[in-house]
C-alpha cells in the first residue's frame, strides 16, 4: 500500500551526476519553450565616430554583435561597457542603450537612420562617411519578442546586459557561433540573412542557458529551482504535463518530499505556492496558444484538461485579471496580430 505523501521519507542525497542529468533535462525542457518572434535584424555599418539609440520595449530583447571594429554600450543606468570585435550582448529586459564610440559624441536613434533590406528580416544601414572607403565597425543587432513561455518570470531576474567576449569560458559552444555569424556578417553571400537570423537564435538560447547554469551564486527564485535537485524534478513535471491539475501531495511525491516540507521549501524559493505557479504556467501557456498560434479558446480548455470553455475561462480570469477572449481582442486592437 503506497504511503500517504505527507509521510514520505525526504531523500538524504541525491547524486551529483543525477542531479546534473535532471536539472539539464529541466533547462532544456523550458528552452524548448522559448520563442523570439517578430524579430527584425539590422546589419549597421559605421565611421569612426557613431552614437546610436535604442529605445525601451518592454517584453522584448535587444541583441547586439559587433563583427568588426569597438563599440561602446551604454545602459540607461550610465553603465559602460566596453565591446570589441567579437563581442556579443543580449538584453533581455529590452531596456532604452546606446552603442557609441565614445562618451561625447552626438546621437541618432535608430529609427532615424535610413536602411536597405538585405533579405527576409534583415536590412542594412550604413552611416560610413563617403570619404572612408571601409567601414570602422560593422554591427548586427536585433530586437525581437522575447517569450520564455512557462519561464516567463526568469526574464525578470536577468541582469540588463549580459556581454559575452569571443573567448568567455563559461559559453563556450557560443564561440563557433559568433565565428560563423562574422563570416556570414562580412561575406555577404546568397541567403546570409536567413543564416544569421536563426545563428541568433541559437545565440539567444545558449546565453539563457549558460546564465542558469553560471549565474549568480546568490540566485534567487525560479534560478534556485532550476538548481534545486528536488524542486527541479517538481518543475519538470508541471512543465510536461499541463493537461493535469496537479495537487501539492503529488507534485511532493514527485519530488520525494513531504507535502509540507514541499510546500514549504518551493514557496520560500519561488515565492509563491506550488499550485499558483503551476496554474500561472498553464495560463501563460494559453495566452500563447491564443495569441500566437491562433488556436481557439474552446481547443485550448480542452487541451489544458478543463471540462468546459467557461471552466477554463475562469481560471484564466483568476490569473490575468481578464478573460481569454478579452486577451486577443485587446491584441488584435493594438494591431499586434
Amino acid at each position: 500500500m503506497m504511503s500517504h505523501p505527507d509521510y514520505l521519507p525526504e531523500t538524504p542525497e541525491i547524486d551529483v551526476n543525477k542531479h546534473f542529468a535532471l536539472s539539464s533535462e529541466l533547462i532544456s525542457e523550458l528552452l524548448l519553450e522559448m520563442r523570439l518572434r517578430g524579430v527584425q535584424y539590422r546589419r549597421l555599418q559605421t565611421g569612426s565616430e557613431f552614437g546610436v539609440s535604442f529605445s525601451n520595449r518592454p517584453g522584448h530583447a535587444y541583441f547586439h554583435y559587433v563583427a568588426v571594429g569597438t563599440a561602446l554600450l551604454r545602459t540607461n543606468e550610465g553603465a559602460i561597457h566596453e565591446l570589441k570585435a567579437g563581442s556579443m550582448v543580449f538584453m533581455p529586459q529590452g531596456d532604452e542603450h546606446q552603442l557609441i564610440s565614445d562618451i561625447g559624441c552626438a546621437i541618432q536613434h535608430i529609427d532615424t537612420l535610413g536602411s536597405a533590406p538585405l533579405g527576409e528580416a534583415v536590412s542594412g544601414i550604413n552611416t560610413c562617411p563617403s570619404t572612408h572607403p571601409t567601414p570602422s565597425t560593422v554591427l548586427f543587432y536585433g530586437c525581437m519578442e522575447f517569450d520564455l513561455g512557462g519561464m516567463q518570470g526568469l526574464g525578470k531576474l536577468m541582469p540588463q546586459a549580459i556581454v559575452v567576449e569571443a573567448n568567455e569560458q563559461i559559453y563556450p559552444g557560443l564561440v563557433p557561433i559568433l565565428g560563423a555569424m562574422k563570416f556570414e556578417i562580412c561575406s555577404g553571400r546568397a541567403g546570409f540573412a536567413g543564416i544569421l537570423a536563426r545563428l541568433a537564435e541559437v545565440a539567444a538560447a545558449m546565453i539563457v542557458r549558460g546564465w542558469i547554469e553560471n549565474g549568480s551564486e546568490n540566485a534567487a527564485g525560479l534560478i534556485a529551482a532550476l538548481r534545486d535537485p528536488r524542486l527541479a524534478r517538481a518543475i519538470l513535471t508541471l512543465h510536461r504535463d499541463t493537461s493535469r491539475e496537479w495537487s501539492v501531495a503529488e507534485l511532493a511525491a514527485q519530488s520525494h518530499m513531504s507535502r509540507s516540507v514541499f510546500a514549504e521549501r518551493f514557496t520560500s524559493i519561488i515565492g509563491i505556492p506550488p499550485q499558483r505557479y503551476a496554474r500561472e504556467v498553464r495560463m501563460r501557456l494559453a495566452g500563447h496558444w491564443i495569441i500566437h498560434d491562433k488556436i481557439s479558446i474552446d481547443t485550448v480548455a480542452l487541451r489544458l484538461g478543463y471540462s468546459s470553455q467557461a471552466a477554463f475561462s475562469r481560471a484564466f480570469k483568476r490569473i490575468n485579471g481578464y478573460p481569454p477572449g478579452a486577451m486577443r481582442s485587446n491584441r488584435l486592437k493594438a494591431g499586434q496580430n
